[in-house]
């Protein structure tokens, strides 16, 4: 199996050649430890492996975008195109050649909103549930219209630590765009996205087709936790998204003698050699670097 690359230097000797495509990988740690780098490594890389760069779907809520388009153009130069959520796809010019999905998915507009129910009364939380269902044609012709164009690679950004996950506006996204987009078979999914337009557009929808099983997706989740032991020392949960990873890379810090050092430990990554290490890493202006 041809495995794809991460694109972080140093990580892919690391990973057993790298990560499975068409598998999950979560990558979990506090805010600032470099998981949006990571991500743009990622998306990035499917430049040299796959010849079209991966795509972000970002969730964020309670604070501006995670800054995917400042950290893409100074790491690599590479400016990210985004798609307007506002936006529903044309789908009568679905499948042109000239046409334009970007590459970066803002869904939630305005922000500052609590994202769970315990934190909404029962007309905000309809409120969001709304909003929400306002975003899903939005979301369907973004991703499938990149994976359609030959992008394998989709990272979705924005997932905030709650305590209990099942009540995440958010994770219930994740859990739609995963299991009834990036894994469905994609004549199923062009159904989703054209309903009673299905047939005028079924004929184009099949010279696209595309294998899920290519698609490769990073999932990166904020914890509360900064240490790395703090972060190894949590279950992975029957139920949980973490137990259904492939793959699962914890960053966080570390004390060395007086300093707090980043760090990586790899707690799951299915089917693979891996190191059983805790691995230092650096971050620059070109992103995350590991040490051996």
């Amino acid at each position: 199996m041809q495995r794809q690359t991460t694109g972080v230097p140093g990580l892919d000797e690391l990973l057993g050649g790298g990560l499975v495509p068409g598998t999950l990988t979560v990558i979990v740690g506090a805010t600032g430890i470099g998981k949006t780098q990571f991500g743009v490594h990622f998306a990035h890389a499917g430049v040299q492996q796959e010849g079209r760069s991966g795509v972000f779907f970002d969730m964020s809520s309670r604070g501006d975008s995670q800054n995917h388009a400042a950290y893409a153009q100074r790491m690599v130069d590479w400016k990210l195109t985004r798609c307007d959520s506002q936006v529903k796809p044309n789908l009568d010019d679905f499948f042109a050649d000239d046409a334009e999905y970007g590459n970066f998915l803002h869904v939630f507009d305005y922000v500052g909103k609590r994202v769970t129910k315990r934190d909404l009364d029962w007309d905000a939380w309809h409120e969001w549930q709304g909003e929400l269902n306002e975003k899903l044609a939005t979301t369907i012709g973004f991703l499938y219209g990149n994976l359609c164009r030959g992008s394998r690679r989709i990272v979705i950004d924005g997932i905030e630590p709650v305590d209990t996950p099942s009540e995440s506006i958010q994770f219930n996204l994740f859990e739609y765009v995963y299991h009834q987009i990036v894994r469905k078979d994609p004549m199923w999914v062009a159904r989703d996205l054209f309903r009673q337009k299905f047939r005028e557009h079924s004929a184009e929808a099949e010279r696209h087709k595309y294998d899920p099983a290519e698609v490769g997706c990073v999932l990166l989740q904020t914890s509360k936790e900064a240490m790395l032991d703090d972060l190894i020392s949590r279950p992975l949960d029957e139920g949980d998204i973490l137990s259904g990873a492939n793959t699962i890379i914890y960053l966080g810090k570390f004390m060395d003698g007086r300093k707090l050092r980043r760090a990586m430990y790899v707690p799951k990554h299915r089917g693979s050699a891996v190191t059983d290490e805790i691995v230092p890493y650096t971050i620059d202006d070109a992103g995350l670097h590991f040490e051996g």
